[in-house]
């Protein structure tokens, strides 16, 4: 592919296509069960070619569509094994790659961000991209002073694109439900189009990459790559060789790699607001790189692609989070209440009952409870089923909690962490990792 698709009719039609290619599948699938198939068998394979064309298409198109593939990518540990299996080859895919733009428009994007005389800059520039995304590519090069840099090139008609993307999608929720059962599409595709500017403005993006860089630098567990050179559609920044993702380790990591390696993960999301004021709110595992290190120890973890922070008012994470965690493993859910009203969690004319609340959050506060803890996609499975039953305990206290906008970004990366963990399979210390890291939680 040499460019982003730009026609808006044309991708329209691909994204609109997608609920009906999965109806027709479904009911081709109900004719062969008529004729005497297996159930199973059948939905399977309707399944399989379900996930094959919907992240392809997601995929090729990139912009908004390849982005909400993506932040599917990190909530499947949530879907049932019967229905996660077919998705999760072309799921972790996605997750780590997308068809690269032509080397033509590369240089066109170059020319036109950094001037004509870019290559006095960027003496070596390797056409062919080492990783491509939602809406950029990452090229290989050397700067003028010596460094090896990576450069990240936006796709010409990302933003609107983007948008595009989104407001079809959105359009559609109800049917792309249906296509990746278990998951509510339409509250993440709003979270996606509040986020749209910052993610297109790599200047806003290279200001945040570079505070985390510095407050990082000559960190022994960390690597934040240092900023060279941006503008408004390319950045330059170091180049952080590494041997694979984390995307990786969650279909061929070790045990003791996706431990090692999950702890760092999830240990950089909160120490990050500590130390630098921000959170890192892109959560999904190809942005956090495996570093090469010694065959007889685990190295650390390098961070990449700061489009998508949280600037926040305190300069760390609300305190209020780890009172709350910590006052709900007391089994005091009436004090659980009163500080969800407090937040504006609850909003006032809201009734809510605490053993209510307590069925609610109760197995999500679990993690914390003891001194190690397995993540695993069948936990993950578990409370999203839970959630979504109307018989059990609690599963509609959802529809009457308020997200207040300063939990926006937070919320997205405490659930997408919690995914990733859970497709990892690690098993973690968290309560000492949150008693380390988040605050409020270590007060009595």
């Amino acid at each position: 592919m040499s460019e982003l698709p730009r026609k808006a009719v044309a991708r329209t039609a691909r994204l609109a296509a997608l609920p009906l290619g999965f109806a027709g599948r479904t009911a081709v699938g109900m004719g062969k069960r008529i004729g005497g198939r297996p159930a199973e068998t059948v939905m399977t394979e309707v399944q399989q070619r379900t996930a094959e064309q919907l992240f392809r298409t997601l995929g090729d198109l990139k912009g908004g569509a390849m982005k909400m593939g993506q932040a599917l990518s990190i909530l499947e540990s949530a879907l049932p094994e019967d229905l996660a299996a077919p998705y999760r080859q072309q799921l972790t895919r996605l997750q780590d790659s997308a068809p690269p733009m032509s080397a033509t428009t590369v240089h066109h994007v170059l020319a036109t961000e950094l001037g004509a005389g870019w290559r006095r800059q960027l003496v070596e520039f390797d056409d062919n991209p080492a990783a491509a995304a939602s809406i950029g590519q990452v090229h290989r090069g050397r700067w003028s002073d010596g460094r090896e840099v990576a450069v990240k090139v936006q796709y010409p008609g990302a933003g609107d694109a983007l948008m595009a993307d989104l407001r079809q999608i959105s359009r559609v929720a109800r049917t792309f439900g249906g296509m990746v059962p278990g998951i509510d599409i339409k509250p993440l595709v709003s979270e996606l189009q509040a986020r749209v500017a910052e993610e297109l403005d790599y200047s806003l993006e290279a200001e945040a990459q570079q505070a985390f860089a510095d407050e990082f630098r000559g960190d022994p567990e960390f690597k934040v790559p240092q900023v060279v050179a941006h503008s408004d559609r390319v950045l330059v920044s170091e180049w952080v060789e590494s041997e694979s993702s984390l995307a990786r380790l969650i279909a061929e990591g070790s045990p003791g790699e996706r431990n090692h390696y999950g702890s760092l993960y999830v240990r950089f999301l909160f120490e990050g607001p500590a130390r630098v004021g921000m959170l890192h709110a892109d959560p999904h595992p190809g942005n956090f790189r495996v570093l090469p290190h010694d065959p007889d120890a685990l190295g650390g973890l390098g961070v990449v692609d700061f489009g998508a922070v949280a600037r926040l008012p305190e300069r760390s994470l609300p305190h209020s989070i780890g009172r709350l965690i910590r006052i709900a493993m007391r089994d005091d859910y009436a004090d659980v209440l009163a500080g969800l009203r407090e937040e504006g969690f609850v909003k006032p004319n809201i009734s809510v009952d605490p053993a209510e609340l307590r069925a609610y959050l109760g197995p999500f506060v679990e993690p914390a409870r003891s001194e190690t803890f397995a993540f695993s996609r069948e936990w993950m499975r578990g409370q999203f089923q839970r959630l979504q039953d109307p018989r059990q305990p609690g599963s509609t206290l959802a529809l009457r909690l308020n997200l207040p906008p300063s939990y926006l970004l937070i919320h997205r990366v405490w659930v997408g962490s919690i995914g990733v963990l859970c497709q990892l399979g690690v098993t973690l210390p968290f309560r000492q990792i949150l008693t380390d890291a988040l605050p409020g939680f270590a007060e009595d």
